[in-house]
């Protein structure tokens, strides 16, 4: 069910165990991002449990001491803690840094006294509830039910024995079991989703081919880690109206717009689904073709959040992803987005001169500046203009029908004319040139 407005609001406390091979940092970073998961949810955080361990606890992920500790906090003798912002209410969920099993989080329920989402859950409700294309549904439901699939055996066992016959005769023999039936249900209904998907991947296919021999197409593809103001950003660069969320995967849909002002040639911006650090790999297998506007652009602008202290954890896990989908060959420009939430004027040219200094083709900036947008504006354009030719064409007065698919397909310098007709000093790409070259010859 998806939150509105006017629900009543939902509580929760984090707990998570940090290992001993993951640092102070990384284990503060996870939980800050699974706050923020957790807000984009509609849950409020009152809490956060931590305890250091060798390993999980098998039987109920954390240790018996914390999980005594949540229980009292959650049923203290009132029913309800109090909050800062909201004042008593009663805690909905213990949120899990992890992904745990279904006895585990069982378990953790029964002692702690309220509903278990370990982090995997989290994320794939967010996915279901702001899917909005069929594409992207279909890939939720293939996620969700990957997730599912591999616990159906291990709930079946905590369930006992009533619900593990559904059919036979005499209960023995023939007769299927209630998991191996759901199984295979789920079974059937991945294939038939992934056919699914791959159909509407070949229509997807089809229509950027046919655009891209249409309009002679460039396509720049935004990626990076979700929340660093990639829509924002897409928004600025192409004048339209797309979704703006401070939430993490506010959007997950693939957004397609031409760069404005328009330029020769003329270029296609998408948006893509954002990153985040431990995304599940069925994740990020199930969202592939989402990724796949990052596999077909020409240049990917790498968008961070320059005010983030963790930003090259950024780096790092947008790395790794574009890896996964062989996208890391694509000519990437790093775009260090949000410099103006660092600080007063001097902090910020302080953290810009500091990142040019660590990245000195990087682009530092705020999306809410024009004059920051305009000069990515200018260093994209330029991007695409490096392989266009410069040439003259001469078209005769009696043709000149065609000068506007010249000045559609063609960046005109200069023009000037003589008793026979317009000569044109342009620049264009090497096919387009040598397209309008023959059409005005056989003008003549």
């Amino acid at each position: 069910m998806q939150i509105e407005v006017n629900e009543k609001p939902k509580y929760a406390v984090v707990a998570a165990v940090q290992l001993p091979s993951v640092s102070d940092i990384e284990f503060e970073a996870s939980l800050a991002e699974l706050r923020e998961l957790a807000k984009t949810l509609g849950f409020e955080v009152v809490r956060t449990f931590i305890q250091k361990r060798a390993g999980f606890d098998t039987t109920a992920y954390l240790g018996v001491g914390k999980r005594q500790e949540i229980h009292h906090f959650v049923n203290n003798e009132a029913g309800y803690v109090e909050t800062a912002s909201a004042g008593p209410c009663e805690i909905d969920a213990i949120l899990v840094d992890h992904e745990i099993s279904p006895s585990q989080a069982r378990n953790l329920e029964v002692e702690v006294g309220c509903e278990v989402m370990d982090r995997t859950m989290v994320i794939l409700e967010i996915f279901h509830r702001n899917a909005r294309s069929r594409a992207a549904k279909a890939q939720v439901e293939i996620a969700r039910l990957g997730y599912m699939a591999p616990r159906l055996r291990e709930a079946a066992k905590l369930a006992g024995p009533q619900g593990r016959q559904r059919s036979g005769v005499g209960g023995r023999g023939a007769g299927e079991s209630a998991t191996e039936l759901d199984r295979r249900k789920i079974r059937d209904r991945i294939a038939e989703l992934q056919l699914e998907i791959v159909a509407m991947d070949a229509e997807r296919q089809t229509q950027r081919a046919r655009r891209q021999e249409r309009q002679g197409l460039a396509s720049v593809a935004l990626v990076g880690y979700t929340n660093a103001g990639k829509s924002t950003l897409m928004r600025a660069l192409t004048g339209s109206e797309v979704l703006v969320a401070n939430k993490l995967f506010a959007t997950l849909d693939t957004t397609v717009r031409t760069l404005y002002p328009e330029s020769v040639p003329r270029v296609l911006v998408s948006d893509t689904v954002g990153f985040i650090k431990n995304l599940p790999h069925g994740l990020v297998a199930s969202f592939k073709s989402t990724l796949d506007e990052a596999l077909d652009a020409a240049l990917l602008l790498h968008v961070i959040d320059a005010s983030d202290p963790g930003f090259e954890r950024q780096l790092e896990v947008t790395d790794k992803v574009l890896a996964e989908i062989a996208a890391d060959g694509v000519p990437r420009l790093r775009v260090f987005n949000k410099i103006d939430y660092v600080g007063d004027e001097t902090a910020q040219a302080e953290c810009e001169a500091a990142l040019r200094a660590q990245y000195p083709d990087c682009v530092v900036m705020s999306a809410r500046r024009p004059e920051d947008v305009a000069r990515l504006h200018q260093t994209i354009v330029a991007f695409f203009q490096r392989d266009l030719v410069e040439t003259e064409l001469f078209l005769p007065w009696s043709a000149q029908q065609l000068r506007g698919e010249l000045y559609a397909r063609c960046q005109v310098l200069a023009e000037r004319a003589d008793g026979d007709g317009a000569f044109f000093h342009i620049r264009g790409e090497a096919g387009t040139v040598a397209s309008l070259r023959q059409q005005f010859g056989e003008a003549r």
